[in-house]
């Protein structure tokens, strides 16, 4: 048998990760943040914070508020742009040994494909995830994602003008989310992000008001969890894509759940706030796990989930 650690590194439509642990958008802010708090090096790869073409103040506060095994976010986007993102984050993240996946905006089809093609020239970007649950302020406030077509024309819009490799990030907001995977995959996407943080609402029962300026929020971490990992399971059996499976992730039995349903990597989100070294407890735990299994190599793992027949 051989004594050489088993293989962490996987391939996510063409972008090689040193092993499947992602750090999510919107909770890992530029990833410039955590200079200095833990070594970027160690991530497989990490997603920036939303980005529209210009910066956005978000939403008035309170914009968190947390509920029993999760958290409520109304942050609104906020942002420094995109072309400020390129000129002064990109080549601080270029020194760390890490994939850097930017999350791309917009309020309009032509706004996504805008700063996409900003990206396509800009050094150091791994992919571009495609956030089509921003709101669509030209069709009433109808999120992108919540419409096939739309989440089609979206995507082919931005696939038009970047080779970079595309993967939509779906909404779990919807009634049948395989059918956006295959909307995605028709408009030529690369891969998927799964899933998108569940819309929630907190009251203040004293004074009657939501927790939330904004009213309503994203609901993420632990709790959200069994969902997520129902939707990859799904989405994983509707296309052939590589996916990110997202949600509630913070040890590596939950990683694996996401794996095994059928994701190729992991994105780590509400986990981030709490514990700046779940990524080194993480792979530590998937290491034991393949060499508890007899396994080499962590792609032993994906898509292996056993479903008893029905009777």
């Amino acid at each position: 048998m051989s004594s050489s650690p088993p293989n962490l590194a996987v391939d996510f439509a063409g972008v090689k990760l040193k092993n499947p642990l992602v750090a999510a958008s919107g909770t890992f802010g530029y990833g410039v943040e955590y200079e200095g708090i833990l070594d970027l090096s160690r991530l497989g790869g990490l997603v920036s914070k939303g980005l529209y073409m210009t910066p956005r103040d978000g939403n008035p506060t309170p914009r968190l508020a947390e509920t029993p095994h999760g958290l409520l976010n109304a942050i609104g986007l906020q942002g420094v742009g995109v072309r400020a993102f390129a000129r002064d984050v990109l080549p601080r993240l270029a020194r760390h040994d890490t994939a850097v996946f930017v999350n791309v905006c917009g309020d309009s089809i032509d706004e996504y494909a805008e700063v996409a093609a900003v990206l396509e020239d800009a050094p150091g970007v791994a992919g571009l995830e495609i956030n089509i649950s921003c709101p669509n302020v030209k069709k009433g406030g109808l999120a992108f994602g919540n419409d096939p077509a739309m989440t089609h024309a979206v995507v082919a819009a931005v696939r038009k003008v970047t080779k970079r490799p595309l993967i939509p990030k779906l909404s779990p907001n919807v009634s049948d989310i395989a059918t956006f995977a295959r909307a995605c995959a028709d408009a030529g996407a690369d891969g998927l992000s799964c899933i998108n943080t569940l819309l929630g609402m907190a009251i203040d029962v004293e004074t009657r008001r939501p927790k939330l300026a904004y009213g309503t929020g994203g609901l993420s971490g632990p709790a959200i969890r069994p969902v997520a990992v129902r939707m990859t399971w799904q989405v994983a059996r509707a296309v052939k894509l590589p996916i990110f499976g997202i949600g509630g992730i913070s040890c590596a039995a939950d990683a694996l759940e996401f794996l095994i349903a059928g994701a190729t990597a992991v994105q780590i989100g509400t986990a981030n706030f709490v514990d700046a070294g779940v990524y080194e407890k993480i792979l530590t735990g998937l290491t034991d796990y393949l060499v508890r299994h007899g396994l080499t190599d962590i792609r032993q793992v994906v898509g292996t989930l056993e479903i008893p027949e029905r009777t």
